[in-house]
């Protein structure tokens, strides 16, 4: 096959309409499915558009096409040249009569997982098989939605003013001290792989004043949970002279954005999952109206933090609404979150949680900006100012206050499709036991 001659040629099913009923055209794609009624042979062709039925009739088609048409297996990739057809039993009202079938890749049988709509296989076996798992139509609703909350998580950035950046992923040591940090050898030293580029958009942050990414981010936590993965993206946003108010209403409207754009974009892959969005709505409350709350509820809240139960429950209380929950206690605050006077000499911090559906997407908050405060705060929480130093000097020399978070972007995609499990969010998943494929 002449791949430059197809790519010119070809035409995508789903452009497929009446105008092109009795027109000779190229179509490429998989073998979804078959049937042989002896006098009629049926293929369904499926490209990453859609699907569309071969018929191929004993009395009028090519030999050696007829023949061909028995012998394809399911997933096979086949190249069809063809007569379009209007067909009122056809699955998209018209078919393709086949002058020509060429077989690119034939696939080996039997196929190891369900790759059907329908597909029984459970996802452990899926993920074992996750190149062929990505066959399924309702598998590839969920990435092609994923795509467009990068992508207009980047435009509403864009649109803010924000200047995206690329940060390291190798660091000299823990970001945000108390996480488990994946070690590797760089050359005669000991590095580890960055569980947070929290410090690094700070420093551009005081300099360009608003920065964002999409940064990949490894934690060494041995937790095996449906919503938590070892390697995971974040949407990463921090601006300067903002304190934590100004930044969870950029944060609000950038979830409201994102949820838009996918309620435009991808009508169809949220009919295939069988879902409709709303875009949400914002709600603020303190962590103590947040305890009051779930005292009402009889649910159990620690002392500064929040249970998953808790976070479950304000999505109940608040569906389609993202939850800010700050005023958190400074004990339950990264080193970098900023200290707060409270009521009676509460330790208050000026870090939040957001919660969506139910759960945390988001934590942030304003940075400690103050160098002998930052040590301060390093040596409470039992870190070493030393192992900090080039962080703590950034400061030293004209940084103003500024503010920041981070969203997950699997656990953002779980919460929006509703999906039982974060690793149907993810390509390929790495957790506790998966490292392939």
């Amino acid at each position: 096959m002449d791949l430059e001659k197809l790519n010119k040629e070809r035409i995508y099913i789903s452009s497929l309409t009446e105008k092109d009923d009795g027109k000779k055209v190229l179509v490429a794609g998989w073998v979804y499915d078959s049937r042989d009624l002896g006098k009629v042979r049926f293929i369904v062709l499926r490209d990453i558009s859609g699907e569309i039925q071969v018929t191929g009739i004993k009395s009028s088609a090519k030999e050696d096409v007829f023949n061909m048409m028995k012998s394809l297996t399911r997933e096979s990739v086949i190249v069809v040249s063809g007569m379009v057809k209007k067909s009122d039993k056809a699955p998209r009202k018209r078919e393709i009569i086949p002058e020509s079938i060429e077989l690119l890749a034939e696939a080996e049988q039997p196929i190891p997982i369900d790759v059907s709509d329908f597909s029984k296989t459970e996802l452990p076996k899926r993920l074992d098989y996750r190149f062929l798992d990505l066959h399924r139509r309702k598998t590839q609703a969920i990435f092609k939605i994923q795509s467009t909350l990068m992508q207009a998580y980047r435009e509403f950035m864009i649109k803010e003013g924000a200047v995206e950046a690329a940060f390291p992923s190798i660091i000299s040591s823990s970001s945000e001290g108390g996480t488990e940090l994946f070690e590797a050898k760089y050359f005669e030293r000991k590095a580890y792989l960055s569980q947070s580029c929290q410090l690094y958009k700070q420093m551009l942050a005081c300099s360009m004043e608003k920065v964002f990414t999409i940064f990949t981010v490894w934690r060494a936590e041995k937790h095996n949970t449906i919503r938590h993965l070892n390697e995971s993206r974040q949407l990463d946003y921090e601006q300067a002279f903002a304190n934590e108010f100004v930044v969870m209403d950029v944060l609000g409207r950038a979830v409201q954005y994102i949820v838009k754009k996918v309620m435009e974009i991808n009508k169809a892959e949220l009919d295939m999952l069988g879902l409709k969005l709303k875009v949400p709505g914002t709600k603020y409350m303190t962590f103590a109206e947040a305890v009051e709350v779930m005292k009402k509820e009889k649910i159990h809240v620690g002392k500064d933090d929040l249970s998953g139960e808790a976070e479950k429950k304000l999505g109940e209380l608040y569906p389609d609404t993202v939850v800010f929950v700050h005023d958190w206690p400074l004990s339950g605050r990264p080193f970098y979150i900023m200290p707060k006077k409270g009521k009676k000499g509460e330790e208050l911090s000026c870090g939040f949680d957001a919660i969506y559906q139910g759960m945390e997407i988001s934590s942030g908050g304003q940075r400690v900006h103050l160098p002998e405060l930052l040590i301060e705060r390093l040596k409470i929480k039992g870190l070493n100012p030393k192992d900090f130093k080039a962080y703590i000097d950034s400061f030293r020399y004209g940084s103003p206050p500024h503010s920041g978070w981070g969203v997950g972007l699997e656990r953002l995609t779980m919460l929006i499709l509703g999906l039982d499990n974060i690793r149907e969010a993810v390509l390929f998943p790495r957790d506790r036991d998966r490292l392939t494929p």
